[in-house]
């Protein structure tokens, strides 16, 4: 069976950090994605991470704000988060798929979802 956690979300005041963690089973040689949704918008690509941690994509909106990173021998994937400002407020998802090659950006292409995070940048 498939799960995945997210935790380390909250609050935080603008300029802070935060670090996201996904925990995954029942899953091997899968791509990484975080989403982000806020109240009234669509679902956001925010990043992702190949199976290998070796290619990574990114939002061009964070600004390299954020890195993503994963521990495969812990079914870890990670959300460092830098600088934040009151936009990043959003529920925070990680998904994955089983797939090689650079990770996927789209949404759709993801098959197993966690049940998100919030994250909330309020001074």
């Amino acid at each position: 069976q498939v799960q995945l956690v997210e935790s380390g979300g909250g609050l935080v005041q603008p300029g802070g950090s935060l670090r996201l963690s996904c925990a995954a089973s029942g899953l091997k040689y899968f791509q990484v994605g975080w989403f982000r949704q806020a109240p009234g918008q669509e679902r956001e690509f925010v990043a992702a991470i190949s199976r290998g941690g070796g290619n990574t994509a990114y939002a061009d909106s964070l600004q390299g704000r954020f890195t993503i990173s994963r521990e495969n021998a812990k079914n870890m994937t990670y959300l460092q988060m830098n600088s934040m400002i009151p936009e990043d407020t959003a529920v925070y998802y990680c998904a994955a798929r089983v797939a090689s090659g650079v990770p996927a950006t789209t949404h759709g292409l993801y098959n197993n979802w966690g049940q998100g995070t919030q994250v909330t940048v309020d001074s």
